[in-house]
């Protein structure tokens, strides 16, 4: 009863557009209060939880890789990104879609954040596919799902938060989504082929650009491929540790944007301004997660769902796919960090007492969160591709739909061969 009465107030308190941090840490302390019937228990973990949650120095990884991302689109990588694989690219039908879908990739790999891609990919690309006559719903939804490539392409900070929240190794975490990750941008680009090949008016063939100004755009490219490979470099062999390679990839990435001359000072204050404001923004849902949290834990919810599935003797695989259905659902209405933080106290354990590995969880639970920042009803790396490029959300939903199948048949794939998830961690020292 406690509990179900815990659940109803979130609800509430979501539905009255209370911040989710404080609606998660008023409910939960509500919740301990009804369970234990106790005020001093209750102001016990008011008062140390903020503390004890935050206290931890895995978590600087966070703002190093926001700080990293900020620092990325101040210098103008992402531009020369684009540039430099639309110019190798340009003589392909629909070559700006999967311009934009590299970028994206590598893009992932300075940013780790797809909130972030999306803004500026959707800067970047959707301009000069517009000029060019690509469809609006075709641009909007490469942009739209190309940017979740960046939950997978380490550093990704959804896998950094998977890892605080389940204890599991973050540079495993973040070396499993490299060939989930490559593989899903390789179906992506086969889809957007299709795409062009059924309906060719929606990528108009293009000018191929000059061997020259080929060549002459990877001068500007290669500085941040370097980074890029000196980060994964470092993650797979265990020289630094994940928090170590988000400090050297924001200062990386400050030293090129410097050297070209883009990152200025007042850019650079600027880009710390804005990771400050995303890791306090994060740091507070994790308080109010680890509050719930203790909630969760009192009310014994994992343990009695967990007996429930046992009795119903259900096949883990029926299970799995349950659970993956729900993910799809909750996906579409909550963004990921607060989906990941609700949720994981519960799904985690019911899904390792099944026997599933926690890492080969982790990315197919991140993807299914991708299909929801991108689909209908919310999507909120769909928002966020209308506001930037003024285009009608309906097409810009239209464009993310389709494209999302990449999206599923990674995600089965991933669940029929886990070994794609699975053997590059297990080659790690």
């Amino acid at each position: 009863m406690e509990s179900v009465l815990t659940l109803i107030l979130l609800g509430v308190l979501f539905s009255l557009g209370v911040p989710v941090a404080f609606a998660l840490a008023g409910a939960g302390l509500v919740g301990i209060w009804l369970i234990t019937g106790s005020f001093t228990s209750v102001m016990a973990v008011f008062g140390t939880t903020p503390f004890s949650s935050v206290a931890n120095y895995t978590l600087t990884t966070i703002p190093m890789f926001i700080l990293m991302a900020f620092f990325s689109a101040s210098g103008g990588l992402a531009q020369d990104l684009f540039d430099t694989a639309s110019s190798w690219l340009s003589q392909i039908r629909g070559g700006l879609g999967m311009a934009t879908v590299f970028a994206c990739g590598v893009f992932g790999a300075m940013s780790g954040t797809s909130l972030a891609a999306a803004s500026v990919m959707a800067a970047i690309a959707m301009p000069n596919m517009r000029r060019l006559g690509y469809s609006e719903s075709l641009s909007a939804g490469v942009i739209g799902v190309g940017a979740t490539l960046d939950t997978l392409i380490p550093p990704s900070l959804s896998m950094v938060l998977y890892g605080i929240l389940t204890g599991q190794s973050i540079g495993k975490l973040l070396i499993a989504g490299i060939i989930p990750g490559i593989v899903f941008a390789i179906i992506l680009v086969s889809i957007i082929l299709i795409w062009v090949t059924v309906s060719p008016k929606s990528a108009p063939m293009t000018q191929p650009g000059s061997w020259e100004a080929r060549w002459r755009s990877l001068i500007r490219t290669w500085p941040g491929i370097l980074m890029i490979l000196m980060i994964t470099a470092a993650l797979y062999t265990g020289v630094a540790t994940p928090t170590e390679v988000g400090g050297i990839g924001a200062f990386l990435a400050a030293v090129i944007g410097v050297a070209m001359g883009r990152l200025t000072w007042a850019s650079a204050e600027d880009a710390i301004k804005k990771t400050i404001s995303v890791s306090a923004m994060i740091f507070m849902l994790i308080i109010g997660g680890y509050i719930f949290g203790y909630f969760v834990t009192l009310s014994q919810m994992p343990q009695h769902i967990m007996s429930a599935v046992n009795e119903m003797n259900i096949d883990r695989w029926v299970l799995m796919i349950g659970v993956c259905f729900s993910y799809f659902i909750l996906s579409m209405f909550m963004d990921e960090i607060v989906l990941m933080i609700i949720t994981i106290q519960v799904a985690y354990p019911l899904i390792i007492s099944m026997g599933f590995d926690p890492i080969w969880f982790g990315v197919v639970m991140i993807l299914l969160i991708c299909v929801g920042l991108v689909f209908p009803p919310v999507g909120t790396i769909a928002f966020i591709v209308s506001t930037v490029t003024k285009v009608d959300l309906v097409k810009v939903y239209k464009g993310t739909s389709i494209l999302s199948i990449a999206l599923f048949i990674t995600i089965f794939l991933i669940m029929v061969f886990p070994q794609i998830v699975l053997w590059l961690p297990s080659t790690m020292k």
